[in-house]
């Protein structure tokens, strides 16, 4: 409910909006603003109802097609389905933004089949597509694809470029969050290619944003790094400090902290122990 509203809230919701004869009265564009809401509820048949109701409603083809694209991501179906519908939306009027966004997701489908030349290609169309329209958190969004396309690809150089461009765009829209996650993505790229006290500082930057804005996952991510590198100086004190210091924030809110990072206290804990016994022996 991305912390608007509870499950409970959302479920009255639907139902005032939905219930009766009440979904009549919804338009194209409503209709598929709820289907993501029925989905987190798990009810799969108001949300299929929602979908049917949006692209029998639409008013021009515009509005069809975006029915048809979010029953296509439904439905799962193909690539090729998706790379049709993405050709003729950039043929409509206005239909740029659907465009990227069939650009965008297509790329998705080719990155989890591992074809990530493939998902570069249509990533860099749909970002392009956005920046015709100057859609700056869309921008933001092809990016991110695009600097792991970049990873997976082995070119780093290119992944430094997004992860850069990804940061100023965050810092220039004000996304505090989007800068915790851009930094730390950027700080993994620096610290593969070897560049330890640039990944050092920006994994750090990361970890005191998250801090201020109490986000649990960007301090996870940030101590992780941190200790990975200070493991590879062989700085094993400090990086036994950042995985203690991640345990405590998840422990001092209450919350069971993750599993990989007690066993990995533990694992560095057993090497340390086996290393004092080997320089003692």
């Amino acid at each position: 409910m991305n912390g608007e509203v509870n499950a409970e809230q959302a479920r009255r919701i639907l139902d005032m909006l939905t219930a009766g004869g009440a979904m009549d009265d919804i338009n194209t564009a409503l209709a598929l603003r709820l289907v993501p809401l029925a989905l987190e509820l798990e009810d799969a048949e108001l949300s299929e109802k929602l979908l049917h109701h949006a692209k029998a409603n639409a008013s021009d083809d515009l509005e069809r097609s975006w029915a048809d694209f979010e029953i296509f991501k439904h439905a799962q179906r193909d690539i090729d389905v998706f790379a049709e519908l993405g050709a003729h939306s950039e043929l409509l009027e206005g239909g740029t933004a659907l465009a990227a966004a069939i650009s965008h997701h297509v790329a998705l489908l080719h990155l989890s089949q591992n074809e990530y030349e493939e998902a570069q290609t249509f990533a860099t169309r749909s970002l392009r597509l956005r920046e015709s329209i100057d859609d700056k958190k869309g921008i933001a969004y092809g990016l991110a694809l695009l600097e792991t396309c970049s990873k997976k690809l082995n070119d780093h150089d290119n992944a430094l470029v997004h992860g850069t461009r990804r940061i100023e765009l965050a810092m220039l829209m004000k996304d505090e969050e989007a800068q915790v996650e851009a930094m730390a993505d950027l700080a993994h790229t620096q610290a593969t290619i070897g560049n330890f006290a640039a990944a050092k500082d920006l994994y750090e930057q990361s970890l005191n944003l998250s801090v201020e804005l109490e986000d649990l996952s960007g301090q996870l991510v940030a101590r992780w790094g941190l200790a990975d590198i200070a493991e590879i100086a062989e700085d094993y004190e400090t990086a036994m400090l950042h995985l203690s210091d991640c345990l405590h924030s998840f422990l001092n809110v209450g919350l069971p902290s993750p599993v990989a990072v007690r066993q990995r206290i533990e694992d560095l804990a057993n090497f340390n122990s086996t290393n004092s016994k080997k320089a003692n022996e």
